[in-house]
C-alpha cells in the first residue's frame, strides 16, 4: 500500500514539476482570428509547443501596427507583422526584427466593389479608403504611391477597426479598404460572390515580402531558445496544415467557435497558395530568401519616406529559424 502511495505521490511530483516547467510565451497575431493563423492553434492542440517546454498564449491585434507595438515593448514575445511595417518602425527605433517569414508570395491588396471599383492605382486618387492605423498596408501605403504615380494627398483615410473593414466596404461607408488578398471569402460573403475587385500591388511592381514572424532584441536576447523552439513549433503546425487542411480547420474551430468554416476554409486555401513555393519546398517552411528581403528593403530604402535608410541586416535573422520540410 506504502509502495503504491509512493509511487503516486511521485507520479504527481513529476507531472507538477513538468507542468511548472513550462514556460509562458506569448504570441501576438496580427489580426482577430482567421484561416492564416490556424498553424499556431494546431501547434498549440497537438502539443508541440508543450512539447518543447512552452505554455503559449495567442493574442488578437489591430494590426501589423498594435502586434509591433506588443512585441517592442515586451507585452509579448514575438508576433506576426508584415515586412512592409516592420522596416518602417525599425527606422523609428523599433527593437524587432523579422525570425522567420509566413507568406513567400505578396498579398498586399486593396478591395473594392464592382459597382465603383478600384483597379488601377491612379483611380484611387479621390477615393476614400478605411483601415486601421496600424495596419501595414496603409503604413507602407506611401511607398506604393510613390512607385505608382499617385497623389497620395487626394486620398482620404478612415479608421476604423480590423473587424469592421468588411462591413465598410459592403455597405458602401468606403470606396476601398487594405487588405490581404486572402480576405476575398470574407469580403465575398458579406457583398456578394463576383461583386469584389482585388488589386493587387504585385501587378503594379510592388512585390515585396509580408507577413512574417517578428521577435524583440529583448526576446531573442533572453529568450533564444524559447523563440527557436516556438518558432520551429509553429513551422511543424503549418506542414500539418498543408497536409490536411480540414482537420486543421476542425482544430482552429475547436478553440474559436465563432470562426465561419464556410468562409475560412477558402481563405486558409488562398494562405496556403501563397506559402506552396519552390522555395519552401526547396529550403523548408517560412525559410528567408536572402536577395529577396533585401530587395524588400531595398524597395522600402527608395519609394517610403523614413527617418533614416535601413541596412537590409538590421531587419531579419535566420539564427533562430529550423528547416521544417514540407508535406509530400
Amino acid at each position: 500500500m506504502k509502495r503504491t502511495l509512493g509511487l503516486a505521490l511521485a507520479a504527481l511530483l513529476a507531472a507538477t514539476a513538468s507542468a511548472s516547467a513550462q514556460e509562458k510565451f506569448t504570441f501576438a497575431l496580427n489580426w482577430f482570428a482567421v484561416g492564416d493563423h490556424a498553424a499556431y492553434w494546431v501547434a498549440l492542440d497537438k502539443g508541440y509547443y508543450k512539447a518543447k517546454g512552452l505554455d503559449v498564449a495567442l493574442e488578437n491585434s489591430k494590426g501589423s501596427g498594435d502586434s509591433m507595438a506588443k512585441v517592442d515593448t515586451g507585452r509579448a514575445d514575438a508576433g506576426l507583422a508584415d515586412v512592409a511595417a516592420i522596416v518602417p518602425f525599425i527606422a523609428k527605433g523599433g527593437t524587432i526584427k523579422v525570425v522567420g517569414m509566413v507568406f513567400d508570395k505578396t498579398p498586399l491588396n486593396i478591395f473594392s466593389l464592382k459597382s465603383k471599383p478600384l483597379n488601377k492605382p491612379k483611380e484611387l486618387e479621390g477615393a476614400t479608403l478605411a483601415s486601421p492605423p496600424g495596419d501595414a498596408q496603409r503604413q507602407v501605403f506611401p511607398a506604393f504611391a510613390k512607385l505608382t504615380g499617385i497623389d497620395a494627398s487626394k486620398i482620404t483615410w478612415v479608421n476604423i477597426d480590423p473587424a469592421a473593414k468588411i462591413a465598410a466596404l459592403a455597405e458602401k461607408r468606403t470606396d476601398g479598404v487594405s487588405d490581404y488578398t486572402t480576405g476575398l471569402p470574407l469580403y465575398e460573403k458579406a457583398s456578394g460572390k463576383g461583386n469584389v475587385v482585388m488589386m493587387q500591388w504585385a501587378d503594379f511592381g510592388f512585390d515585396l515580402y509580408a507577413m512574417s514572424i517578428m521577435a524583440s532584441a529583448k526576446t531573442m536576447k533572453d529568450k533564444p531558445k524559447q523563440l527557436k523552439a516556438f518558432i520551429e513549433a509553429s513551422y511543424m503546425g503549418w506542414r500539418d496544415v498543408m497536409a490536411d487542411p480540414d482537420a486543421a480547420l476542425a482544430i482552429q474551430k475547436k478553440h474559436v467557435p465563432e470562426l465561419d468554416l464556410s468562409t475560412i476554409k477558402e481563405n486558409m486555401a488562398m494562405g496556403l497558395d501563397l506559402m506552396k513555393t519552390d522555395a519552401y519546398r526547396k529550403n523548408g517552411i517560412g525559410s528567408i530568401d536572402d536577395k529577396r528581403m533585401c530587395g524588400s528593403v531595398d524597395l522600402m530604402n527608395n519609394y517610403m519616406t523614413m527617418p533614416k535608410k535601413i541596412d537590409c541586416k538590421d531587419v531579419y535573422t535566420q539564427e533562430f529559424y529550423t528547416k521544417i520540410e514540407m508535406p509530400k
